[in-house]
Formats: C-alpha cells, structure tokens, sequence
C-alpha cells in the first residue's frame, strides 16, 4: 500500500514555483497586490470541462475575495501551449500558472491522476485542490478531492473567509497531528 503525506492547516504552506505564460516564475502561496492572503486553486487542465466552468465562476468571486484581502492564483502541470489553448476557453482576469511538478503535486498532498489516453492529456495530472494562505505563511484551510465532481462552492468559501477575517481571535481548524 502506498501513502501520501497530507498537508496539515496551521502549517507552513511549501515554497512552490511555477511558470507565467509571460515567463515570469511565480511562488504559490505569497499574497499579490494589496492583499494579505492567497488562495491557489489547483486545477486538473485543459482537458477537464469541469475545471474550466470552475475557473470561469472563481473569477465571478474574484472581486469579493479582493476586498477580503485575498488574492487568486490558479495553476496545473499543464504545458504552457495547454495553458494557451485553455485561455481560449476562459474568462479569467486572475494569474494562472503551469507546469506544476508531480514532485510538486506530491508536496501539496494532492491526488495525482494517470491520463485514460492520449487524448486526454499527455501527462500525469492533478485532481482538484485549493489552498488559503494566511498572511503568516501558513494554511489557514485546505480542500483537496480525488475526482473532479467534488469541489467547495465558491459562494461557501467567501462566506467562510468573510466570517474567519471578521473573528480575529478564529483558531486555524484542523491542526491537530496524529
């Protein structure tokens, strides 16, 4: 039986780089602008019609979780001709990144996905992950699936980081190690 090491909230989120299609490398996880935290959306590619509607509703939230103080990156182990082809489909004004590792899937904890053939994809791919990242550095909330039909409901998630910001004396849930 293999395992997989899970990343715990309260823990310092991993140093992850990837690629911006401007050549640009990117650290996940560091907050951009004005805001103090991040969310990074992991997402499976441009083979996943499921990814794409997703995408295109988080930029419908973009906004909201702006004045929460939250940035929005999303990224996958696409190639960058993928992400090109990908951006024809999408409505997004948030960055988005490829070329993220298996090595670097494995890091994050996510669920790694063997392509059913070529058509699909050319490569082992991540199945859908989400990551808020506090101004400390740390996971202040993780959501990771095994399929791509399980993923938070964005409105769920504004509401939720609407009420943990307003609490400044909120713990981070789900620390505890065992």
């Amino acid at each position: 039986m293999t395992t997989s090491k899970k990343l715990t909230t309260g823990d310092t989120f991993p140093v992850i780089n990837a690629m911006l299609l401007d050549g640009s490398s990117v650290e996940l996880g560091k907050a951009r602008g004005n805001a103090t935290w991040q969310m990074i959306v992991v997402y499976r590619g441009v083979h996943c019609p499921l990814c794409t509607r997703y995408l295109n509703q988080l930029e419908q939230h973009k906004e909201a979780l702006e004045e929460l103080g939250v940035s929005v990156m999303a990224v996958s182990g696409d190639s960058k001709t993928q992400l090109e082809k990908h951006l024809e489909q999408l409505t997004i004004s948030f960055p988005i990144a490829y070329g993220l590792t298996q090595e670097q899937m494995q890091t994050l904890g996510l669920y790694i996905s063997v392509p059913r053939s070529e058509k699909e994809t050319d490569h082992n791919f991540a199945e859908p992950g989400l990551f808020i990242v506090n101004e400390e550095g740390n996971l202040q909330a993780i959501d990771i699936s095994n399929a791509p039909l399980l993923r938070p409901e964005l409105d769920v998630i504004v509401r939720g980081i609407t009420f943990v910001r307003s609490q400044p004396d909120y713990p981070i849930r789900g620390t505890l190690k065992y």
